[in-house]
């Protein structure tokens, strides 16, 4: 199914239905009480296989609009790459028709980066499957795909510490790389302050300096405000320069 272009009320945001789509499970909430429902992914997971699971789980609830946090590459609002977990087919999917609601898409690490947002100059780090680098610069979003550039010893920043970096290294020299892997962006994008979110972000024993532990339920709380047109965040270049024109 290929994507199509509708005109979006701003919904009530006790009926959001948010998704965090990971490379082991896919979780979704309705609203920002509702409760945290999952089901695993994995290698086989297609767009249409998550879409009928998800419907199949939410039975009659009620939700008038989507968020969706892609673990890959997106590109104004639309998936731009097939991700590197999960199965084929995301590229040009539907999720409105398959939903039968508005929807709008973003990267995940964006999406709980949103949520975990205080202003100012932030660099999310997401530590889980992959490696999910986001940075928000005076409101405005811009995912990254540093987790897939190359970075030591032939490997990429996601093969040093992503999961698979970790099963291989061990905890104890996963932690090292990654105190390395945030030394060296902090360098890079010089950051006021650091949030590290993701589930293996947990397993860290100590945490750098200027940096705090994310809640994953932070995903949820990004996925609301995509849908806020008073959240302050602007998650496009492009809208950037909008938003710059109108205050002159």
């Amino acid at each position: 199914m290929r994507a199509r272009s509708k005109g979006q009320r701003v919904p009530d945001r006790r009926y959001i239905l948010v998704i965090d789509v990971g490379g082991t499970h896919v979780k979704f909430r309705i609203g920002p009480h509702g409760a945290i429902r999952e089901f695993k992914s994995g290698p086989k997971m297609t767009p249409g296989r998550m879409t009928r699971q998800v419907c199949k789980l939410l039975g009659e609830r009620r939700y008038d609009a989507v968020s969706i946090g892609y673990p890959g590459l997106t590109y104004h609002g639309r998936i731009a790459a097939e991700p590197h977990n999960l199965g084929t087919g995301w590229v040009g999917y539907d999720f409105a028709t398959a939903f039968e609601r508005p929807v709008r898409l973003i990267n995940d690490a964006a999406m709980q980066a949103i949520g975990s947002y205080r202003g100012g100059r932030m660099l999310f780090i997401g530590l889980g499957t992959r490696l999910g680098v986001t940075l928000i610069i005076d409101r405005v979003v811009e995912p990254t795909e540093v987790g897939h550039m190359p970075y030591k010893r032939g490997r990429t920043f996601e093969e040093c510490v992503g999961e698979r970096g970790r099963k291989y290294l061990g905890n104890k020299r996963w932690r090292k790389a990654v105190r390395e892997v945030i030394r060296d962006l902090t360098a890079a994008f010089e950051p006021d302050y650091i949030v590290l979110g993701g589930g293996n972000a947990r397993r860290l024993k100590k945490l750098p300096r200027d940096a705090s532990l994310g809640n994953n339920d932070h995903a949820f709380a990004g996925g609301r405000r995509l849908w806020d047109p008073h959240s302050g965040v602007i998650t496009s270049v492009s809208a950037a320069w909008q938003d710059a024109r109108r205050r002159r």
